[in-house]
């Protein structure tokens, strides 16, 4: 197996000799000749599209479709006619019918990225699909029948988001029949140096420069740092270096400028006892968000009032309120060591508007929610430079939800 081992990772570009990478692949190897369905896990960057090609490539489907489909990038809308096509007519700009993935694809396989974005209703319809390979055209009503092996990849706590209610708890376990998971970079330390110097080989071949080094305290400093964005963010820096740098031999110091927040080494968002570098690149989000948690709080109290007058009082609007008040003063105190509860404070946010009167709010005391919004989201796309997948972590928000809100506003990147 160590052979095969090898030769995959040489074919398919894989760098590293990390145990528990080696292990994944070794499960990609093996569950490859079967149709089980597969869901790989991991982190945003630690190169989940690699083991779908190699669970492809090395099935009896080798020489039928591979479609890739990104399912956070699809809006809510369109998705199940981009995955199981439509008839001509079945909705506004429809003006002819459209095969969808699983119609295409029949006979090969369908990797579905970020799986976990999908929206409810098509993940009745995946789940159709798992159980007796059939599908229906939006629009139609005849069922058509598809034999596709299914991949799915996805990045969230995927129990955490049964509970909540945002994915089937069947449709898991019908992906995950053989579940993969690849480590984050930082447990691969060993692999670190050795995949910064390919990406530096392949940006000196690409732009035609010399290869750039790593003096020894460099080299530490890689090493060390957390790598949040795992593979992805460590081939950034080292295409920013080789072309933005004259020098080919790169210093600690001069390493330290493109990683961001290498003091910290925390996600960002938690209430610890940090130090004021530590915070330079958080205090202007917490201080929003003390805003924004102001601005409810005065507009829960308005409501609380007016419903006090008439003697009909709402406890949901009473909890609410409390509940919003112990988050606003743990947060100023920071002394929770916990981090913030962002989907209480949205569940928050949502009974805010279901209670909430045709009254005018001052717009004097504070910007509105929507104006700190937008303002919010486009200091994380600057920060991330237009990458959405990053700024949404960022924001804490779902890459859909700021596609859309980015759409609606017309923000440019």
């Amino acid at each position: 197996m160590e052979t095969s081992t090898q030769n995959i990772k040489q074919r398919f570009g894989i760098i590293g000799n990390d145990p528990i990478l080696n292990r994944s692949i070794e499960k990609a190897i093996r569950v490859s000749p079967t149709d089980i369905s597969v869901l790989i896990t991991g982190e945003s960057g630690v190169g989940k599209e690699s083991f779908p090609k190699i669970i492809h490539q090395l099935s009896h489907r080798k020489h039928s479709k591979y479609i890739a489909v990104n399912c956070g990038a699809i809006p809510e809308g369109t998705i199940d006619s981009e995955l199981f096509g439509h008839e001509k007519g079945a909705f506004t700009g429809a003006n002819t019918a459209r095969k969808g993935y699983f119609e295409v694809a029949d006979g090969g396989t369908i990797f579905l990225d970020e799986v976990g974005e999908l929206p409810l209703t098509t993940q009745v319809r995946l789940l159709r699909v798992l159980e007796n390979g059939e599908f229906i055209k939006v629009g139609a009503s005849e069922v058509q029948k598809t034999n596709v092996r299914i991949v799915a990849a996805t990045n969230l706590d995927m129990e955490n988001a049964i509970k909540k209610g945002k994915f089937r708890e069947d449709l898991f376990y019908r992906l995950s029949t053989v579940e993969i998971k690849i480590p984050p970079l930082r447990n691969r330390r060993e692999d670190i140096h050795l995949l910064f110097r390919k990406f530096a080989s392949d940006f000196a071949k690409k732009y035609n420069m010399p290869t750039i080094r790593l003096d020894e305290n460099a080299q530490h400093l890689l090493n060390s740092y957390r790598w949040n964005g795992n593979i992805r963010q460590l081939r950034n820096v080292a295409e920013q270096l080789s072309v933005l740098e004259e020098k080919r031999e790169v210093s600690g110091e001069l390493l330290k400028i493109y990683l961001p927040d290498f003091h910290s080494n925390l996600p960002a968002l938690i209430n610890e006892q940090k130090s004021s570098n530590d915070f330079s690149n958080e205090r202007e989000i917490l201080y929003k968000i003390l805003f924004d948690m102001k601005k409810d709080l005065n507009d829960l109290k308005k409501i609380t009032d007016h419903l006090k007058s008439g003697d009909t009082i709402s406890n949901q609007v009473e909890n609410d309120f409390n509940e919003l008040k112990d988050l606003q003063s743990s947060f100023q105190n920071q002394k929770s060591t916990e981090i913030i509860d962002f989907d209480k404070k949205e569940n928050i946010k949502s009974n805010i508007d279901k209670y909430h009167f045709a009254e005018e709010i001052n717009e004097e005391e504070t910007l509105s929610i929507h104006d700190k919004e937008l303002e919010l989201i486009k200091k994380a796309l600057e920060r991330n430079n237009g990458k959405r997948k990053l700024a949404a972590i960022e924001l804490g928000i779902s890459e859909r939800t700021l596609y859309r809100k980015i759409k609606q506003n017309d923000i440019e990147l």
